[in-house]
């Protein structure tokens, strides 16, 4: 098998097939247009109930001005880790931060609320005595990456589960209150909890921290979500205090776009078939179009109609490529890494799935279906961020991203800019800076500004 540097290029059966997953001018408009249709109904209290991007109130309402200072904690549960953090602000936009990493073992994934909260309060408790903070009552953001419905900066009710976890007791509760029991029932630690917060959230106010300008946070990762900052007058459901301040954060929770067939005009088979065999079947539409948890089986099921109609590897897959979920969003990275006309990657990913026989010109292929799957999700996101930045009209935004596959494609970055380009009106300026660690340092910012806003 030649391995060699000869530009091969994929088949035109191939490239005809995959003209479904690519999202021309018009559509993208169009996609655009019901999108931001979508979020107005999330805004007003009359059609909020039905609406499909929800559009939750955060009752963040200031940005961080660089100046905050003093110890925070943080916790950051949005994934199949949690991670706890104490982050040292000292003005000048300047910290120290030490964190650990924890696991939540699949059984506690799918297990009772009661084990999952225990579980964190018990690492929560672990990190304190190891950094010696058993005499201080610090002030923690909590970043919950889930749907959250918020009725106040420190209460938030949980919608429904996505990412793979389902812990039975605890949707329509408050997170706050049952993070607060679990820590109750250990009595060994004292922390007072000021903030629950998004991911999108900490994203948005880790780099307005570092860039004013921030407006917009988004997540593309194991999940796809964005907030944005809205003028308080047209977030209906805002019920907060009457401060006289102007603007609010906005969790969209846009993940769910779609939930009622507005994209069913741009769904394929591949959509369907892996949201047939989803755990949340129905549910988070355009986020199995966009995000991490999904790009991979997206790749995995067109490649085995490819191979089962003999448009791949000879029409031989392999036990792997046909089994659920053993196709990581990871390869699709590593295989569009490929310097062109080099398939060094995608000979060892095909290997690592147990494909041993593939040709230069099925690498050609696999890469070509990766690169079409992957910028549908950019372009989707693209459509998304474009959208708020058109909603907002301010002449000048910075967006806020964060999340592995915005991270680790190596062409997601450029294919929103170029898109988001195309989209957005011509008298605004956008750029887009990568957020460090938002669901950490953005949750201790937040609780810098509410312990900032309360004291003053």
């Amino acid at each position: 098998m030649s391995k060699g540097v000869v530009m091969t290029k994929p088949t035109k059966e191939i490239k005809e097939a995959c003209q479904e997953l690519i999202l021309d001018d018009k559509t993208m408009r169009e996609i655009m247009k019901r999108f931001l249709h979508e979020i107005q109904l999330g805004l007003k209290k009359e059609t909020h109930p039905a609406a499909d991007i929800k559009c939750f109130i955060t009752y963040v309402q200031d940005l961080p001005n660089g100046k905050e200072k003093g110890r925070f904690l943080a916790l950051d549960l949005g994934g199949t880790n949690f991670r706890v953090l104490l982050i040292h602000l000292k003005g000048d936009s300047e910290f120290e931060m030490q964190s650990k990493i924890y696991a939540i073992p699949q059984s506690i994934m799918i297990g009772s609320g009661t084990q999952l909260f225990d579980h964190i309060a018990e690492c929560l408790a672990n990190f304190i005595k190891e950094h010696k903070l058993q005499n201080e009552r610090l002030p923690l953001g909590f970043t919950f990456s889930f749907p959250l419905k918020q009725l106040g900066l420190t209460k938030g009710i949980l919608i429904r589960w996505t990412k793979g976890f389902n812990c039975e007791g605890v949707v329509d509760r408050d997170v706050v209150e049952l993070l607060e029991e679990a820590l109750k029932r250990r009595g060994d630690v004292s922390i007072e909890i000021c903030a629950i917060l998004n991911d999108t959230t900490g994203t948005l106010m880790s780099c307005a921290w570092k860039n004013h300008n921030c407006k917009i946070g988004a997540i593309v990762g194991t999940g796809s979500n964005a907030c944005y900052v809205e003028r308080v007058e047209n977030a209906e459901l805002y019920d907060g205090p009457a401060n006289g301040k102007e603007y609010v954060l906005i969790n969209t929770e846009w993940g769910a776009f779609g939930d009622n067939g507005a994209l069913d005009f741009i769904r394929t088979q591949y959509d369907r078939e892996m949201d047939e065999f989803s755990i949340n079947k129905g549910k988070q539409t355009v986020e199995k179009m966009i995000s991490g948890m999904y790009m991979g089986e997206l790749v995995r099921l067109a490649l085995v109609r490819f191979t089962k109609e003999g448009l791949l590897f000879g029409g031989q897959g392999s036990d792997l490529l046909f089994k659920r979920y053993q196709f990581f969003t990871k390869y699709v990275s590593e295989i569009e890494s490929d310097k062109p006309g080099t398939f060094f990657n995608c000979y060892d990913v095909l290997e690592e799935i147990g494909i041993f026989h593939a040709t230069d010109e099925d690498c050609a292929n696999v890469r070509y279906i990766c690169e079409c799957i992957s910028s549908r999700a950019a372009h989707l996101s693209s459509a998304g961020i474009a959208t708020l930045i058109n909603k907002m009209n301010d002449p000048s935004v910075t967006v806020g991203v964060d999340g592995s596959v915005y991270r680790f494609h190596p062409k997601f970055h450029d294919l929103m800019m170029v898109k988001i380009r195309e989209l957005v009106h011509d008298h605004i300026q956008f750029d887009i800076m990568l957020s460090e660690d938002g669901s950490g340092r953005g949750a201790a910012l937040v609780a810098a500004v509410a312990s900032r806003d309360a004291h003053e």
